[in-house]
């Protein structure tokens, strides 16, 4: 069940937009105020946010928030609901990172539309970066999300940094890497001899469950390469 929250200054019109919205099958959390949202959001995001601009004794309290929300998250959705439909408010909105800007006016209809097709990006969204973030190569799958490399199956016990270098040179089998690109994915700053030393280790861990593993090849004065054929 998705979770909404719905910050609200008036009473009645925050209790209403709850019923509708629970009647859709979506649980619904309400508050009154900018602090008294970001202490239940300082604990847990909700799956998406509803936000009227002008909140209690905070004119642009809204837009306060919504600063604050897209900082904890770059992919919450959040949708501003008020009466304030100035171009120049919108704008703010939008700009300020919010992914819809309505009109108190609008629809129960047409407000759960847009709830349900803001959902449907997220999730597609959500989908496509756990995508992007397993990465296959024949028998080696990297796992970003979780930070771990298998090799048919089997975990290979790696660093950081020596997870980063495995990233680097899998994501394009078969492109040299230079030891200044290696330290530049690894996010370290280190003598050539060093991730020499990286790379053997490296090789040892992989061919420590896999005598066979050869797939990290050397090539004079340039780098190192990840040949999927090998």
């Amino acid at each position: 069940m998705k979770r909404i929250a719905i910050v609200e200054d008036e009473a009645a019109i925050r209790e209403n937009y709850k019923d509708v919205l629970q009647q859709h099958g979506y649980s619904v959390q309400t508050y009154a105020d900018r602090p008294s949202a970001m202490l239940a959001f300082n604990t847990r995001l909700p799956d998406l946010a509803i936000i009227d601009i002008g909140l209690g004794n905070e004119i642009d309290g809204g837009f306060m928030l919504c600063q604050s929300l897209r900082a904890m998250s770059s992919t919450l959705p959040i949708i501003f609901l008020t009466a304030r439909d100035s171009d120049f408010d919108t704008v703010c909105g939008l700009r300020l990172g919010a992914d819809d800007y309505l009109s108190k006016e609008v629809s129960f209809p047409h407000l759960t539309a847009r709830l349900a097709a803001l959902f449907r990006r997220s999730e597609l969204a959500a989908s496509q970066t756990a995508q992007e973030n397993l990465l296959e190569r024949g028998p080696l799958t990297i796992d970003a999300n979780r930070m771990q490399v298998y090799w048919n199956q089997l975990p290979i016990e790696l660093t950081v940094t020596e997870f980063w270098m495995v990233h680097a040179l899998a994501k394009h089998p078969g492109h040299v890497r230079s030891r200044h690109e290696l330290m530049q994915e690894a996010k370290i700053f280190v003598d050539d001899s060093t991730i020499t030393s990286h790379v053997k280790r490296i090789r040892k861990k992989f061919i420590a469950t896999a005598p066979e593993f050869d797939c990290i090849d050397t090539v004079y004065g340039m780098g190192y390469r990840w040949d999927s054929l090998a």
